[in-house]
């Protein structure tokens, strides 16, 4: 496409629609945050930001970017991986985290409808103090409810209660031209025509703009107990998983650690883990609605790892214990970010009988590659998360090991008949390994659904499975 720069004359108009100026940022306003994500070194700068309040107000600027050729980007939180939410192209930038109000709690149907600039934490703890339990749980937990969706997050619980796209309901939706259409609802179950909502979910912000989400929640557990167990080694440990998952007491999570990422965590944190005596562990979570059925389900689950070589079970039943593992555990990222100078994520995901022999393939990657690489996981889905650490290489050597590293990663989970990612995305920065890993008709196909909805290829170009 042959992209509008923005000019003085795009801002007027962009003015006209936005009312109070400190909603526009543009030029040496824009902060050095709009141009990158969480993770990514895909930089670039939009032309102008935009923090939108309304769906009319994303729909006026969707129609006027649309009949002017220039790219739009949009953006929650920036706490992707990926790049899905840099602007390649420039152009604008919808930033929806003003859009961030609780509309709807409907208690009858069990959903409750929101915007997308909502956080993961303000909806977990909104509907945790009516009682009620919204499962996905992404390790971010100031990622927006409208990020989660076009990214389809997964988190520590997917492995009982599923991934971000199992609890959608219904969507609001900006297409490119600044059409509002509305794609599912509060219905349970729906065979009329295609599944457009489902299509939206996981789309990284290439189809439309998520403007407004109904959501589906549960009735809280009304008691949670964390088991942490040690193991005298990784391949024990992750050994160990498949019995798991193969007897009937099934755990809300299952997550694998190494020590050294613990003691990571415990710097970050400046608070000591449970126990780091161990060389790995499995962290396992149980849930329910009262602590004699949680009892009988750990305690067989306790047995198995015990048989598999386990050197302890550490049970975690008090609140101050729980907090303490789990908010461990939600700062293994920034730890490991915090310990190197610089580092790139593998976010693969293998069936979960072949979990084991994914994780131990990473494991002892690092001597044949010569480069430092940490790992984590849901254990539970088969979803694994490695980090390549830069640490003092120089750009050239990084470069160079970095892709011989994610090459063997990602070929790997071919052979396992695994994909490229579990619950971060595509974005721009692992296009290329989609593209080595699906079919070239798939390929097709999907850039066929792309050009339906956006044929002027104006939102969010370059992503996914776009050249």
């Amino acid at each position: 496409m042959n992209y509008k720069r923005l000019d003085e004359d795009d801002l007027t108009i962009i003015r006209s629609i936005i009312k109070e100026e400190e909603r526009i940022l543009y030029a040496e306003e824009i902060n050095e945050e709009y141009s990158h994500d969480e993770l990514s070194d895909t930089v670039s700068y939009p032309d102008v930001v935009v923090k939108v309040i309304s769906t009319d107000e994303v729909s006026e600027i969707m129609k006027y970017a649309y009949e002017n050729n220039i790219p739009v980007t949009p953006r929650g939180s920036g706490t992707g991986l990926v790049g899905a939410s840099v602007s390649i192209e420039h152009g604008i930038m919808l930033d929806t985290s003003l859009m961030n109000r609780f509309l709807e709690l409907d208690e009858n149907n069990l959903t409750i409808t929101v915007e997308p600039g909502v956080l993961l934490m303000e909806l977990s703890a909104y509907v945790q103090d009516r009682d009620l339990f919204y499962p996905p749980d992404p390790g971010e937990k100031s990622a927006t409810i409208g990020g989660n969706i076009s990214t389809n997050a997964g988190g520590m619980r997917a492995v009982k209660y599923g991934v971000t796209r199992d609890y959608v309901r219904g969507l609001e939706v900006v297409l490119p031209d600044g059409k509002v259409v509305e794609f599912g609802g509060k219905v349970v179950k729906n065979s009329t025509g295609y599944a457009m909502k489902d299509l939206m979910v996981g789309s990284e912000g290439t189809l439309g703009i998520i403007t407004k989400a109904t959501l589906k929640l549960l009735p809280l557990p009304k008691k949670a107990i964390s088991l942490l167990i040690p193991f005298p080694t990784l391949e024990k440990a992750i050994r160990t998983v498949p019995f798991i998952i193969k007897s009937k007491s099934i755990p809300t999570a299952i997550e694998f650690m190494q020590r050294e990422v613990i003691l990571d965590a415990e710097k970050y944190l400046g608070k000591k883990f449970p126990d780091n005596s161990a060389d790995a562990y499995l962290l396992l979570k149980f849930d329910g609605n009262s602590t004699e059925e949680i009892e009988k389900d750990y305690a067989n689950v306790a047995q198995i790892c015990l048989e598999q070589g386990a050197i302890d079970i550490l049970i975690s039943d008090t609140n101050e214990r729980e907090e303490s593992i789990w908010k461990a555990r939600g700062a293994f990222l920034e730890a490991i970010k915090g310990s190197t100078t610089y580092m790139d994520e593998v976010d693969v995901v293998v069936p979960r009988g072949s979990v084991n022999e994914m994780v131990e393939y990473i494991h002892g990657l690092y001597k044949e590659v010569d480069i430092r690489i940490k790992s984590f996981g849901h254990a539970g889905d088969g979803n694994l998360h490695a980090y390549i650490l830069k640490d003092d290489l120089n750009q050239e050597e990084w470069e160079e090991k970095m892709k011989a590293a994610m090459d063997k990663i990602y070929g790997k989970a071919r052979e396992l008949s695994g994909q490229v990612s579990g619950e971060h995305g595509i974005g721009y920065a692992k296009k290329s390994y989609l593209m080595e890993s699906m079919d070239p008709a798939t390929v097709e196909i999907m850039r066929g659904i792309k050009r339906a909805f956006d044929p002027k290829n104006i939102l969010n170009p370059h992503k996914v499975c776009q050249i």
